[in-house]
């Protein structure tokens, strides 16, 4: 994974010390709150329901076992010892102090870590594939891809107060893991008719108040254009970006309101004239990020066997491991979704004990992933009973990935001022309610997400059901959607109907599940089945 050479370090170190003097200031009143927030935001400190919550930046989900420990650290130290790990591929701490917040940037810094860009109205955190450097199935690894755009995108004079936040997604395999169609702009590293290595850009995707799918915008940058492309992109959407109106300021917006073509021609204007400046970084630069993503050591010759006798062990290899490039090797995602749990939440033992494992079994390396679980993406099969047992004694073990247990939530009006509805008693209930592993199993995939609110944030649009907290004359109200999905093929939910209580949501996702076993054929999972037979027979079911 990419270390810190010295300039990168330096650039964090002054951000704290800057920081720190900010606070400072605020807290002897030399600052107001007004002064003070952009600030704050600059830094990833958000003011909420209850307090100060520090999202911390995990560039495209990779973490190594120093970084890992140090968060379940932070847990104890500064919060109330746990972390909740987002759908951005970050770590948010929902109960910061403002006067300790400079000590814990400070102690991030000591491992390569920080906080700059996960908020505010700029290019945040780079999202990738959990398993890319580990997949079978990826052309390439995308991360010294997305590391290039983090550096590029770091303290970016021009893109530090776009019109509003900014997504972007990389990935490199033909499977989308990473909702890569639904961020502002989305790149896909490709092979072109020649053999050569290139990138496929998409742009104007996104969820929240107006959700839409990002439409192809170019098949193939070269490898050698690939900044200045990028910067075309944000060029045309920092020059004609909604700043009137926050609701209409995003990217997808204008890529709607021009027209996808209108979009392109003064993208590729804009691209034309920057080729003739000389903002690319050189290939060499590209090629010295990627000597920090070689693969590990990995031994060779190692048996493909399993010994699958435990019938506990063998549910969750089933259902939890991902196959490796590498033979003899698998790879292993830790839920973070205990039945009755809160998706996304780890403790700080749980954190301290991830990190150990990684260290012990997967040379040094996990990642977060934006369905808020771990992944171990180097893992020996002849070491995975070992892992699993550890797993299993903390609570880490749930065999639910991809399956209805395996609930994405925001954190919701328990944390979030932006909230309408809690997200996470819903998602409590509903993990019970189908927390056996034969009602799981029987359902299959079928990925359920709930936001608290409109800005979407447990990307409710893209769930084969989802749910949307609203208030409904002071009380909540949820609203229930079936069809959405993140991968490939791409598709925002549509809502079923009038919405429901916090109880009655989880009777009208039974009764859906229902209708999707009486209908189903074959290998069909929830979502073919809802798009085969349509809306109908699900609404005649919720709403008789």
């Amino acid at each position: 994974m990419y270390k810190y050479d010295e300039y990168d370090q330096q650039m964090v170190d002054v951000r704290v010390e800057e920081f720190r003097d900010q606070v400072r200031r605020r807290l002897s009143g030399d600052l107001t709150e007004e002064q003070f927030r952009p600030l704050r935001l600059q830094n990833g400190l958000y003011l909420q329901l209850h307090a100060y919550m520090l999202r911390v930046a995990v560039p495209y989900g990779t973490l190594n076992s120093a970084q890992m420990k140090l968060l379940g650290d932070i847990a104890d130290k500064y919060d109330r010892g746990y972390g909740h790990f987002t759908t951005r591929q970050n770590i948010q701490y929902n109960w910061i102090k403002l006067d300790e917040t400079p000590d814990i940037l400070a102690e991030l810094a000591t491992v390569e870590m920080h906080a700059i860009q996960t908020s505010g109205n700029c290019i945040r955190n780079i999202s990738s594939d959990q398993y890319a450097g580990a997949a079978a199935d990826e052309i390439i690894d995308p991360r010294p891809y997305a590391e290039l755009l983090r550096q590029w995108s770091s303290f970016h004079p021009e893109f530090l107060v776009l019109p509003r936040k900014f997504k972007i997604c990389v990935i490199a395999s033909e499977t989308d893991r990473a909702a890569m169609r639904l961020h502002d702009i989305g790149i896909k590293m490709v092979r072109n008719d020649a053999g050569e290595i290139g990138a496929q850009f998409y742009a104007g995707g996104g969820m929240g108040r107006t959700p839409m799918i990002a439409p192809l915008i170019r098949d193939f940058v070269p490898l050698n254009q690939l900044i200045t492309y990028s910067e075309a992109c944000l060029r045309v959407y920092n020059r004609h970006g909604r700043r009137d109106n926050k609701y209409k300021a995003r990217i997808k917006i204008l890529v709607h309101e021009l027209g996808r073509d209108e979009y392109v021609r003064q993208v590729d204007e804009e691209f034309a004239h920057l080729l003739t400046q000389p903002i690319e970084p050189p290939l060499a630069e590209l090629e010295r990020i990627k000597a920090h993503f070689t693969d590990p050591a990995f031994e060779t010759g190692l048996s493909d066997e399993l010994d699958l006798s435990d019938r506990d062990f063998a549910l969750w290899v089933g259902r939890n491991t991902h196959a490796h490039k590498q033979a003899g090797y698998v790879i292993a995602t830790v839920s973070l979704k205990p039945v009755g749990g809160i998706p996304g939440d780890a403790s700080a033992d749980q954190i301290r004990l991830m990190a150990q494992l990684a260290k012990d079994y997967s040379f040094d390396e996990l990642r977060v992933t934006h369905a808020q679980n771990i992944v171990l993406p180097h893992i020996r099969k002849a070491d995975l009973f070992t892992v699993w047992q550890a797993l299993e004694k903390a609570d880490l073990a749930t065999p639910n990935l991809d399956t209805i247990g395996d609930i994405i939530a925001c954190p919701g009006l328990d944390y979030c001022s932006l909230a309408n509805a809690r997200s996470i008693p819903v998602a409590q209930k509903i993990s019970e309610r189908f927390g056996t592993a034969e009602k799981q199993a029987e359902l299959g995939e079928l990925k359920l997400k709930i936001s608290g609110c409109i800005n979407a944030c447990g990307h409710h649009h893209a769930g084969h059901i989802g749910i949307l907290g609203v208030d409904k004359k002071g009380l909540e109200n949820y609203q229930l959607s079936f069809g959405g999905s993140e991968g490939a093929d791409t598709s925002l939910a549509k809502i079923t109907g009038p919405g429901f209580t916090e109880d009655g949501v989880v009777d009208a996702v039974e009764k859906a599940t229902q209708v999707y076993l009486a209908n189903k054929q074959g290998e069909e999972r929830f979502l073919d089945t809802y798009r085969r037979i349509g809306m109908e027979p699900f609404k005649e079911a919720i709403y008789g």
